[in-house]
């Protein structure tokens, strides 16, 4: 027996029980190189627990009953200082737990930018409404400023996908971590979940030698972040809480030393960042207090005779919306890293491109949901946390997603880049400086970080007249 059949037929014995072993179907027709990816993509499936998805696959969770019971979360609120805790006292805090290096910074990079016609992976896509700058520099050079800012280290965990890692380690090393240490950049990569037909739960090819596989979703973070030794990275290091963000907002105000107070002073082990929604369809998820567990309701789940409800000022009574920014006690994600209840997965019907029984590949239409994919989202893990906390923050200066193309409603290049220069330019003109209309400024997280910094370093009187680039 060759080493090859010697692989068919560990494979088919793994394959049969599970009804699976179509798979195999086109073994012959492959190169060495492909039966050996094959056989390491199948090999990495848990079968049992695709069998288990598939099989509960219309047992989802009754969101209407759910949003029926959801209330606004109690939140420390953008103008209103007088909770329990005052934004000094935060702030204070804040900086405390940075500066003493508690504080390591996660960073969820796994999507490409196709939705942007950018076939590269999203960080890399140029956004500086001057600069051209990517969204990766940005970011990391924000990172690297508040590095500078608090004299303290801040480890930087960066989640890759499949499609993305290599591009992104090779962007990253190249241009050497825009200014962060090379030791304090660690990657991971998220998992990858199997899409199956939505008839029969049979696995999909995407081609004779290929599963159809996707990513797991952001809730694949903690698994992918335990089974890559970061998890035991970020213990080793004596961090005690993880700043979580996203690679499509430049605004995002990093390693937030409010909210990082916030969380510390209120015992949380899970916090979560949100913005006043601007109206009841908004695409973003819906932070909602449910007996008295803060949660979100993704906007596909809402129903909207609960979105459209308000106040009797006319304000909407469920209002945030979350912009995917956490803060983590990594206390609780070592309790909650191998707890088959701490991120559910979720049912997603998908049109997905695959092999049909006569090896013919197949290219549905949008419409035609076809297969199943299954996911997981990080906020899920809010309700298995003893104390959660949520704080607003203003959209203008802190959420910015790069989402949509260029001719969307919003959330594109282009709205993103009016949003950055109007920002830099309020803290210019609060510095004294005179900016003339229409003038595109950009200021550098390594001149600012905040209007504050700004004030500090402009040379006053100033003008700008045209288009600058501070740095």
């Amino acid at each position: 027996m060759t080493a090859s059949d010697a692989i068919y037929t560990r494979l088919l014995e793994r394959l049969t029980p599970a009804k699976q072993q179509h798979l195999l179907r086109y073994w012959n027709d492959l190169s060495a190189v492909q039966r050996q990816r094959l056989s390491e993509q199948i090999d990495s499936v848990d079968l049992e627990l695709v069998a288990r998805l598939f099989a509960q696959r219309d047992a989802s969770e009754d969101y209407r009953a759910l949003a029926a019971r959801a209330d606004a979360p109690p939140a420390f609120r953008v103008g209103v200082d007088s909770g329990p805790i005052s934004r000094t006292a935060a702030a204070e805090r804040g900086t405390e737990a940075i500066a003493q290096g508690k504080v390591g910074a996660v960073l969820v990079a796994g999507g490409q930018g196709s939705r942007l016609g950018f076939e590269h992976p999203k960080g890399m896509f140029p956004i500086g409404p001057v600069s051209g700058h990517s969204l990766f520099q940005i970011l990391l050079e924000k990172l690297a400023a508040t590095r500078r800012r608090y004299g303290a280290a801040i480890p930087l965990y960066v989640m890759t996908s499949d499609a993305t890692h290599r591009e992104t380690v090779a962007y990253l090393t190249e241009h050497r971590f825009f200014g962060l240490p090379a030791d304090d950049v660690r990657f991971f990569q998220q998992g990858n979940l199997p899409a199956v037909d939505a008839e029969t739960g049979e696995l999909l090819l995407a081609d004779r030698g290929s599963l159809a596989l996707s990513p797991d979703g952001h809730g694949g973070m903690l698994a992918a972040l335990d089974k890559s030794g970061s998890l035991a990275d970020i213990h080793r290091r004596g961090l005690e809480q993880l700043f979580y963000f996203q690679v499509d907002n430049p605004l995002v105000v990093m390693c937030d030393r409010e909210f990082i107070g916030y969380h510390v002073l209120s015992g949380a082990e899970m916090s979560t960042q949100v913005v006043a929604k601007t109206a009841p369809e908004d695409r973003v998820g819906n932070v909602v207090s449910v007996d008295d567990q803060v949660r979100i309701i993704e906007y596909s789940d809402l129903p909207i005779e609960n979105a459209v409800q308000t106040n009797a000022d006319g304000s909407l009574r469920l209002w945030a919306g979350s912009v995917a920014v956490h803060v983590f006690d990594v206390a609780f994600l070592a309790r909650t890293a191998n707890s088959p209840d701490g991120t559910p997965y979720h049912v997603a019907r998908k049109a997905v491109p695959s092999l049909d029984a006569a090896g013919e590949f197949v290219s549905p239409a949008a419409d035609d949901k076809n297969a199943i994919k299954f996911e997981r989202f990080i906020f899920d893990l809010l309700p298995a946390a003893r104390r959660s906390i949520v704080m607003e923050v203003d959209a203008a200066e802190a959420f910015g997603p790069v989402k949509n193309a260029t001719g969307a409603a919003k959330d594109t290049p282009e709205s993103v880049e009016r949003q950055m220069v109007a920002l830099h330019r309020r803290w210019l003109e609060a510095a004294g400086a005179k900016v003339d209309d229409a003038v595109a400024v950009e200021i550098r997280p390594g001149f600012a970080l905040d209007a504050a910094e700004v004030a500090a370093r402009l040379a006053l009187p100033c003008r700008v007249r045209t288009a600058t680039l501070f740095e």
